[in-house]
């Protein structure tokens, strides 16, 4: 039986992103052959990996970190453009699964950042995956932007938290979309998993004020002073939703999986397995229809 060909859209997310894996494993095990990604964010990451070949390294490791471990990722920095640089977690990931320039990848794989200066989308399509990467995932206020001929690039959920334009002139049989901001759903939130002497709460709030007061004492940020960043990321998250609907409903793709946002929030990268979980049984519901029309 010959393998039906896809163009995938792995969208933007923050630790939702984590279901893009189990978008590709049911796929892969479905007759599906992924020709093409177009990834933004979490996106870009995860379908970059999935381009150099390493998702089975990249999902054990998913499967084994903790949010202790995820603290010991984040190099901070005291500048004003952003709390983490993101050196730490690139080369860990670089040395986890190596490193591959795009061009030479056996997917077609365009990874979606944003010029802020110019209100413009990038789009990487040569150089090292991990450089593109990088940029992609740059969340303001949270990441340092990747500063490219003197100009700051930064997260492409900015503009396009959903890339489907990348796919267009590609020859696949399905083009298939990943939204990561889809409207809530009752009863699918993860259940959080207490780490030992640490308190319940927002997975961002938490991590970014445990890392500064790891640092230095001569720094006082409170857990509670953190909700600025809590309520700054929900509004990037509905800010995201809101453009992804737009998008979808001007270049629909065959399939369109949602993710509902409040399956989990930015940082909770320590819930992969359920994450994983999630996006293997969406395809599963969602796509055999979809996938045995034609």
């Amino acid at each position: 039986m010959k393998k039906r060909t896809i163009s995938l859209v792995l969208g933007s997310g923050g630790a939702r992103g984590l279901a893009h894996i189990g978008v590709i494993r049911w796929l892969e095990e479905h007759d599906c052959e992924i020709k093409a990604i177009s990834g933004c964010s979490m996106g870009a990451l995860v379908g970059g990996i999935h381009a150099i070949g390493k998702l089975d390294e990249y999902e054990r490791w998913a499967r084994a970190i903790t949010k202790r471990d995820m603290l010991a990722l984040l190099d901070v920095s005291f500048g004003l453009d952003g709390l983490i640089k993101g050196d730490r977690l690139i080369e860990t990931l670089r040395n986890l699964v190596g490193e591959a320039r795009i061009e030479d990848l056996p997917i077609n794989f365009t990874a979606v950042a944003a010029n802020i200066s110019r209100r413009k989308e990038v789009w990487f399509t040569q150089g090292p995956v991990f450089d593109a990467v990088k940029a992609s995932i740059a969340l303001p206020i949270f990441f340092k932007p990747v500063v490219i001929d003197g100009e700051d690039i930064i997260d492409g959920g900015i503009l396009n938290p959903v890339p489907i334009a990348p796919t267009f002139s590609d020859r696949n049989d399905f083009t298939i979309a990943v939204n990561l901001c889809a409207p809530p759903v009752k009863g699918v939130e993860i259940s959080a998993d207490k780490v030992s002497g640490e308190e319940e709460g927002s997975g961002l709030s938490n991590a970014v004020a445990d890392f500064i007061g790891s640092l230095t004492d001569k720094i006082s940020m409170k857990r509670k002073e953190f909700r600025a960043y809590d309520i700054l990321y929900k509004s990037f998250d509905a800010m995201q939703g809101t453009i992804a609907r737009q998008k979808i409903a001007a270049y629909p793709p065959d399939a369109v999986l949602d993710i509902p946002i409040n399956l989990g929030s930015l940082m909770d990268f320590d819930k992969a397995a359920p994450m994983i979980r999630y996006g293997y049984d969406l395809a599963g519901e969602k796509l055999p229809k979809i996938l045995g029309s034609r």
